[in-house]
């Protein structure tokens, strides 16, 4: 990509999304397509192939997304479904109809069966039963795949589809029931900690394994796989191959070390009590990521530095919160 290139980041307000812009703004791009959800609705096939004519970006990065945790999937199930289909059934169609030279499609580690083989290599794509609590959402971003490959074959168009691991850092959802496992530690741990609670209740039973990579290193990575050269790129999204690669720390940890941890980071001192009624999800989900690793990146963020990091950021969010807040009043 060059600095004249116009590149559509659509998603850009979220975790992912604002990463992969902050990583181009770092590669001096200027010339950005950064449009809001009130802006544009990418739901709205006529809108979303009206943006493209009028806009006619060179390179897309497809981060929009309607995303969540247990909870959110569980409690949400069409709209998980129904919200991430139409999004990239109608940026797809209107890159492709656009001629966009490169896209690049941001899935889930959920796509892969819940109890297949680890590390997850990328072959091991339908080839079990996905996890029941996120099923909609996996199919969902399984047929955005699926719709990248079959552009691919059908068009030659050059469509990769990333599938990160579990995601966190700046702008993250930190939300008591709808954000995912390492946020609600954090939320949970500072609220521990600021009202001085002896205890603090960890859904699950802490033995499910799982890897994290911070949001500014999925950017790097993303931006990294939209610049390979010619030959690079093209041999990731032939006909003959499905365009898919997986974008990982290749570590992972139980959730009780990961609690252990957010726990450190926020300065909480307290014992924590398992709730095992609640559901524990995929027993592990550890992404082999050596296909990317022999392209040339590797992750920079240690894991502890990105707690802190994404810690900051919590304060950081209640603190705007409040302000706004007292703003209205």
């Amino acid at each position: 990509m060059n600095p004249s290139d116009r590149i559509y980041v659509a998603g850009h307000r979220g975790l992912a999304g604002s990463a992969i812009v902050r990583e181009l703004q770092a590669h001096g791009h200027t010339k950005l397509l950064l449009k809001t959800h009130a802006e544009l609705n990418l739901e709205d096939p006529l809108a979303t192939a009206a943006f493209f004519e009028t806009e006619r970006p060179d390179y897309v990065f497809l981060a929009a997304a309607r995303v969540g945790g247990i909870v959110a999937n569980n409690d949400l199930p069409v709209d998980f479904l129904m919200t991430n289909l139409a999004i990239q059934a109608n940026v797809i169609n209107a890159a492709f109809k656009t001629q966009v030279k490169r896209l690049l499609f941001l899935g889930s580690s959920c796509i892969y069966p819940r109890d297949c083989p680890q590390p997850i290599k990328e072959e091991y794509l339908l080839t079990g039963p996905l996890e029941p609590t996120n099923r909609p959402y996996a199919i969902a971003k399984i047929a955005g795949i699926e719709m990248c490959w079959s552009y691919n074959r059908q068009y030659g168009t050059k469509y990769l589809a990333a599938m990160p691991t579990n995601l966190y850092g700046p702008g993250d959802n930190y939300h008591p029931q709808h954000s995912h496992v390492l946020p609600a530690l954090i939320r949970k741990m500072h609220e521990a900690k600021t009202s001085n609670a002896p205890t603090a209740n960890i859904w699950g039973s802490g033995t499910p394994r799982r890897e994290f990579l911070q949001s500014d290193d999925l950017g790097r990575a993303l931006v990294f796989l939209m610049n390979l050269p010619e030959a690079q790129f093209d041999s990731l999204v032939s006909k003959e191959t499905c365009p898919l690669i997986n974008v990982g720390t290749e570590i992972d940890l139980t959730i009780r070390e990961l609690a252990e941890t957010v726990a450190k980071a926020v300065g909480y001192e307290g014992r924590f009590v398992y709730d095992a009624s609640k559901p524990d999800g995929t027993p592990r989900k550890l992404m082999d990521s050596s296909r990317l690793a022999a392209l040339g990146w590797k992750p920079d963020i240690a894991f502890f530095e990105g707690i802190v990091r994404a810690y900051q950021d919590f304060k950081d969010q209640n603190r705007a919160a409040a302000r706004e807040s007292l703003t209205q009043s």
